[in-house]
């Protein structure tokens, strides 16, 4: 087949696969989790039942591929906020208010917990939490070797601190209060002053 034929093919099939995840989180949050069926679907995306089972086989395997996608996006995201930072004290905070947000955003978005207790069940969550906390432990070690934060606990140990606190930022009302609530963490990361 003609490069130009493969590469249009491989588009279409991005699409549909994004449609699919797309429809079936919709479909989820309108009718719940036990609601959907595979011909709900199929009907909603506009593809018959036949093509659906190429894609996936149930709708569980749909949900936990639109889940490993939204973490794959969270991480980036994350990794994007270090990266585009200047100094580590600002890598720093860019890192831990992006975490912040993005706790905010998944606790109001996916607030129902048979859809969580579906999708944080397996090795794959724990490797993303991993990943999670490497990420911040990494710029935390950046920062405690430029002397901006405490050095008398370990950055393993400050990171378990700071998820920890900023996942509270899913139970706040605002972006101003997620905001206090990234101040109040890096406060308390702050060098012991005695």
């Amino acid at each position: 087949m003609p490069r130009l034929w493969n590469e249009t093919i491989e588009a279409h099939r991005r699409d549909v696969h994004q449609a699919i995840l797309d429809t079936t989180a919709e479909l989820v949050t309108e009718r719940g989790l036990r609601s959907v069926t595979m011909a709900q679907i199929a009907e909603r995306t506009g593809i018959g039942r036949a093509t659906l089972y190429k894609y996936f086989p149930d709708v569980e395997a749909i949900l936990v591929a639109w889940h490993d996608q939204h973490v794959a996006g969270h991480l980036q995201n994350l990794a994007d906020a270090r990266s585009t930072a200047a100094d580590p004290a600002t890598r720093l905070h860019a890192v831990l208010a992006a975490y912040a947000h993005i706790a905010h955003e998944m606790s109001h978005r996916h607030p129902g917990t048979e859809l969580s207790a579906l999708l944080h069940r397996d090795e794959r969550v724990a490797h993303a939490q991993q990943q999670l906390h490497d990420l911040v432990r990494d710029a935390l070690t950046e920062a405690a070797h430029a002397g901006i934060i405490r050095a008398d606990v370990t950055p393993d140990e400050l990171a378990t601190y700071c998820l920890h606190s900023l996942t509270a930022a899913g139970d706040l009302p605002s972006t101003e209060s997620i905001g206090r609530l990234v101040t109040l963490t890096l406060a308390g990361l702050q060098p012991d002053e005695r």
